[in-house]
């Protein structure tokens, strides 16, 4: 088992590259499911999620050639499996996008539950709505969901909440659905635009992606022959901006696109931190004075992301005065409080919400990785801390960051893995 050693209070400085975002990955790979043919898929993370998806893609007959590191080529002409078993996918969440492109390849799919990171119920029910509406009988046994349809029929579906994972599966299954599906109430977020970029450019027919509509209308086979590349990762970069306000750094983050972390930016800068922006990249610099507290709200895009909450409490903790997070999405993240509190900080949460009083002074702790994002945001916490933190639990880090400690060390952070 490994840890992370970090000594603390080294400015972060320098240009980092941020990767290509696991939240499309983790569509796309089972997405090409539904490609009777090779596609070529480039900037794809070399973080554990997708290894996950792309030894699982291997096991139902899919030909899975890696190019390098980051590129693959994928050709499902030979998939004759509709199961993945709990052992296949029992370490990540978003293998429920299984169930989506399974269906809509075969008319059938038998799915284990999802597993990933736990802080929180994490309900289905719109996917299995949708799947019903588009005629789908869903049956759950033995920690299986099991999807049938004689015949996959589009319809007019709308979401209870908004959801994307629902809207990225249904999107899937209705692809080689008969006739037209409204996903009505969808959601926004870019890696669902990214997404239906693949399968259109796949010979697919999806208008709306990016929009609270998305009209799909079926089509009996998609070809192969394309290169998709991944788009860069929002919540990477938004971390690394973090990073860089929290150590009073001066870091460039580039490879990405500046509009899908507007909410961020316009925060830091609320919160006194500058940022400065430009056509691939964004300079994060610390070291403007007091850096001022702030209410924070998390929403579906383009709202503040539910996945920078945790790093970005670190940065509340270092802020002037009583600032809140509210967590509209996941109320239960709120797990890896504790943590932070080993290393100082004052916060109290009740609820979906937390109050953090600052500025404190964090000093280094042995604290643990809770889940993906609240790992990161200990890491964040013994960047900006006095004295050594080890962090345990890395595993989690790695389901969604390709190389942290690595990165984190090219901008100066005094940073290793070692074994535990």
């Amino acid at each position: 088992m490994e840890r992370i050693i970090i000594n603390g209070r080294k400015p972060l400085k320098g240009d980092i590259f941020i990767s290509g975002a696991k939240n499309a990955a983790v569509a796309v790979l089972p997405a090409a499911l539904l490609i009777e043919g090779s596609c070529r898929i480039e900037n794809l993370p070399d973080i554990k999620d997708t290894r996950i998806l792309e030894d699982t893609l291997a096991q139902l007959g899919a030909k899975v050639d890696f190019i390098d590191r980051n590129t693959v080529l994928v050709d499902s002409s030979g998939v004759n499996s509709y199961i993945a078993s709990y052992d296949m996918i029992k370490s990540m969440r978003a293998s429920y996008y299984l169930l989506g492109a399974l269906l809509g390849r075969f008319g059938r799919a038998e799915v284990a539950f999802p597993g990933g990171c736990n802080f929180g119920h994490r309900p289905i029910d719109q996917h299995i709505k949708g799947f019903e509406a588009l005629g789908a009988k869903v049956v759950v046994e033995n920690g299986m969901i099991k999807l049938s349809a004689e015949k996959l029929i589009g319809n007019q579906i709308y979401l209870d909440v908004i959801s994307v994972g629902a809207t990225i599966n249904l999107m899937l299954a209705a692809v080689r659905a008969e006739g037209t599906t409204v996903i009505e109430n969808a959601a926004k977020e870019p890696h669902i635009v990214d997404t239906a970029n693949f399968l259109n450019a796949a010979g697919a027919d999806i208008k709306g992606a990016g929009t609270d509509v998305i009209k799909i209308r079926g089509v009996g086979r998609l070809k192969g022959g394309h290169v998709h590349s991944i788009i860069p990762d929002m919540i990477e970069a938004g971390t690394f901006m973090i990073a860089s306000a929290a150590t009073d750094g001066d870091v460039t983050v580039r490879n990405i696109i500046p509009k899908h972390i507007e909410s961020l930016s316009a925060k830091l800068q609320e919160m006194n931190i500058n940022v400065e922006e430009g056509d691939d990249w964004v300079r994060v610099t610390g070291g403007n004075g007091t850096i001022r507290k702030a209410n924070i709200k998390t929403l579906p895009y383009p709202g503040f992301a539910t996945d920078l909450h945790p790093p970005i409490t670190v940065l509340l903790c270092l802020a002037d005065g009583s600032s809140t997070i509210t967590e509209s999405i996941w109320p239960q993240r709120f797990q890896y409080v504790d943590e932070l509190r080993r290393m100082g900080a004052k916060i109290r949460a009740n609820g979906g919400m937390a109050i953090i009083e600052g500025p404190v002074p964090l000093t280094g702790a042995q604290v643990n990785a809770i889940d993906l994002r609240a790992g990161a945001a200990v890491v964040l916490a013994g960047l900006a801390a006095e004295g050594r933190t080890e962090v345990n639990n890395v595993k989690y880090i790695d389901r969604g960051y390709e190389d942290f400690v690595g990165k984190l060390q090219s901008l100066g952070a005094d940073i290793c893995r070692i074994e535990k």
